[in-house]
Order: C-alpha cells, then structure tokens, then sequence
C-alpha cells in the first residue's frame, strides 16, 4: 500500500468524520494521500515502516501521554504534528485550567484555533505564535452557500420522518446528558473526573422539567405547530421523553441525522447551551436560549455569556411568536471564536497541512524530557477486541467466564462498535460531499503537485 501524506485520526463520528471528509478531498485535489483512522483501530505495523506518513493530524492533544497514545503507539516517531482541536468551546473555568491549554510538549504540536479569541488564550498560557494558527472550523463550510442543495429541505426531511411540512417547525436541540443518570452514575463520574457533578446534574434535571413543562402546554395551547426534539446522546432513556411524546403527539424525539440538518430545515429553533448554536448563526438563522433556571459558571460555555435569556413560560410563548428575533449572541463574541473569512476553513486547514508537510517541523513534539514508550496491552487488546468485532462476539458472554476481561473488552468492544464507519457508507458520504467541491470530482489523490 501506498505511502500516506497525511493520516488522519478521529475520535467521534458523529463530530468530526462528515468535516474530515472534506478535508480529504481538499487536499486529494491538491495530489495528495490522504488516509483516515480511527483512534482506537488495531495497530498495524505497515504505519510505523513502509506506510509510515509524512504528517499526523489527531483529533486531541493535550500532554506528554496523548503524543505517545495518538503518535507514537500508531506510527512512531513523527515530529509532524497537526491537532485539529475539536474541544475549543469552553467554560470559563475551563479555559483557565491547565488541561485545555496543553501540557509538556503537546504546546510543541500544531494545534488549529477556530477563532482568534482561543489562539490569544492559548498565547497567554504559553503556546508559541506560530503552534496555534487560526483555521476557522471546518464543520461550518457545510452552511456555506456553496454546500446549497447538500441538506435535505423541510418537506423531505419532514417527509422522512413523519412530519407535516405545512405546519410550523420548531426545534429544540438539548444538552441534558446528565439529567437520566442516577445518583449512583453521576456520583461514579464525579469520582473518575476528580470533581462534583452534582449540583450540575440538579441543573439538568430542574431545567429539563421546566422545559418540557413549557412546551407541554405550549403545544397542547398550539396544536398547529409541531416540535421536534433533538436529544443529547447520553439521553437515551428518559420517562419524561416518552411520556410528553405519548402526550402531545405533535412533539417527537427525534436523534437521527446531523444537527446542522435539523438547523436548516427548521422554521424555529430553541437551544440549552449547546455549542450548535454556532451552526445556528452560520446557518443565517436565529434562535432563543431557555434558562429556566442559570446554569453554573464553571459549566457554561463562555460562548453564551452576556446571552440574551429566556427565563420563564411567559418569554418563551412570546419568543414562539416572534420568528425575527435578533440572534441572541453577539457577533464580535461569536465570530471571535469561530472565524468567518471569505475563504472556506477546509482550505484554509489544507494550506496549513500542504505547509507543514512542506517545510521542516515548526517544533519537535519528541524532544527531550519525553520519552515515548510502546503500549503492548493496548496493541494485543485490540487487536483482540477488532478480531471479536469482526465475528459479532460481544464480551458480554464472558461475562460468567471472566468479569474483569467481560468489563475491560466490553468497553473498548463499545467504542470500536460506536465509531466504526462501514465502508460503503463512508464512500456514500464522501461522494455526497464530492459533488459540492469544485475540482474534486475527477480528483482521484495519488501524487503531489
């Protein structure tokens, strides 16, 4: 197999693997070879020898232990270093802490800034200029007017589901995650992230109540409208769901297809604090947060402070009515964390990789005090794990057998399952795209300029 000029790793597909197509074909137009991974596909040797790439660009790093986990245990040593840095929209909290500003030599690795304000914070906690150059975010040229035609309209994504594309779309797109866990859960997590979810969790829960109160009667006052709700992933099981869902049939859960897709076609749209509300305003659309209750600082995006609010049944039956709102986030705030040139980000990020496969290395994520080291278990656990896979073998029938090993390949069983892309749908995907990248579509890759 062919040397690659660039591997690509990602971590969520749902997140990055639709940007990172794109960003493929932008640099196979330009000749390049351009391979994309998984971060936890078995480890194949060819990658350290013969199919070694020039430069790896990760999905995360943030230390010492992330160079040696997404670099070192895939291909080696390699001083080209590229994070696409897909966690950039933090709490202020966040932002001062030491982890999201990279630690050891992770400041030595390119790390992509969406916007201007995370390359200033990342200066001031000492990274170098030249490591953290802005891009934009890849995932907003899909909203592009250059990407018209790519998303389905309202009546055929109603079509789809179900809906009636005469009546008023409303959607809410909500972050409850912590809402449907336990006591128990939320305690588990507090004690492996070393901090106390609780209270954050009683935000969940409380404004989740009061939300759906709202639209409860709102609903059942508008029996005209219909409103989709897009749930969190971690909310795949919730009572109060199913039960408003059974209550007001014209309100649907609804997870499938992108949210970028949900934002396009719908008539209105409500937000928590999700970090979508970027794509919202990309979009040329408006929305309005719901606060029922504040959410704590150290958890809020930074994005949303100085936020224009929705706080209670009044102001929300009174922003369902009002279809011209002005965008409640200050553009100076949004644009200052994601860019918005004229020049689309997969180009902009494709001219940062096409530099550094070009030039020597800006820094040296190897030097001195590191000391990378191979993971063995990582390497034959999933390799083991993969062989299991491709078998439909779930660990969970070693569950009476073995328990330890039930529990720890169940786990890795469960990631390598959630992020896995079939091929025929990863082709089906990047032809799609293929259509709305000019010069791209007789661009097999295959050779540099």
């Amino acid at each position: 197999m062919s040397r690659p000029d660039f591997l690509i790793l990602y971590e969520h597909v749902v997140r990055e693997y639709e940007s990172l197509l794109l960003l493929k074909l932008e640099l196979e137009r330009r000749g390049y070879r351009v391979e994309i991974q998984q971060l936890l596909d078995r480890k194949q040797l060819r990658r350290r020898f013969w199919a070694k790439p020039e430069v790896l660009v990760s999905s995360c790093m943030y230390d010492d232990e992330a160079i040696n986990s997404h670099v070192y245990n895939n291909v080696g040593v390699c001083r080209k270093v590229v994070n696409l840095h897909w966690e950039q929209m933090l709490s202020d909290t966040q932002e001062e802490g030491a982890w999201f500003n990279f630690n050891g030599n992770a400041k030595r690795c390119v790390q992509t800034c969406w916007g201007e304000r995370t390359k200033q914070r990342l200066v001031a906690h000492g990274m170098q200029e030249k490591n953290c150059p802005v891009t934009g975010a890849v995932m907003m040229d899909f909203l592009r007017p250059q990407f018209s035609g790519y998303f389905l309209d309202k009546a055929a994504l109603c079509g789809r589901f179900g809906l009636d594309p005469n009546k008023k779309l409303m959607l809410y797109i909500s972050s409850f995650g912590y809402a449907s866990m336990s006591d128990d859960e939320v305690k588990e997590l507090s004690d492996m992230a070393g901090e106390d979810f609780s209270g954050f969790a009683k935000t969940n829960r409380v404004s989740m109540a009061q939300t759906l109160d709202w639209f409860d009667r709102y609903l059942g006052e508008h029996p005209e409208v219909q409103l989709v709700y897009r749930r969190h992933p971690s909310e795949w099981n919730s009572p109060a769901l199913e039960a408003l869902a059974k209550k007001r049939p014209n309100f649907r859960v609804i997870f499938a297809d992108s949210v970028k897709q949900w934002i396009v076609a719908a008539d209105q749209i409500f937000i928590w604090m999700s970090t979508a509300i970027a794509e919202v305003y990309f979009a040329g659309k408006s929305c309005h947060i719901l606060r029922p209750v504040p959410i704590e600082h150290e958890y809020d995006p930074v994005i949303y402070k100085g936020a224009r609010y929705v706080t209670d049944y009044a102001g929300f039956a009174a922003a369902a009515a009002d279809e011209a709102a002005p965008f409640p986030i200050e553009k100076d705030v949004i644009e200052g964390y994601f860019d918005a040139s004229d020049t689309p980000a997969c180009v902009r990020m494709a001219d940062l990789l096409e530099d550094v496969y070009k030039n020597p290395p800006r820094d040296d994520p190897f030097a001195p005090p590191f000391r990378p080291h191979f993971n063995w278990l990582k390497f034959f656990a999933l390799a083991g794990v993969h062989a299991m896979y491709a078998v439909h073998l779930d660990p969970k029938a070693f569950s009476k057998l073995c328990p330890p090993f039930a529990r720890f390949a169940g786990r890795i069983y469960g990631y390598v399952a959630k992020a896995h892309v079939p091929r025929a749908d990863a082709a089906a995907m990047e032809e799609k795209i293929r259509r709305f990248l000019p010069g791209a579509e007789n661009s097999p890759g295959g050779g540099k300029p």
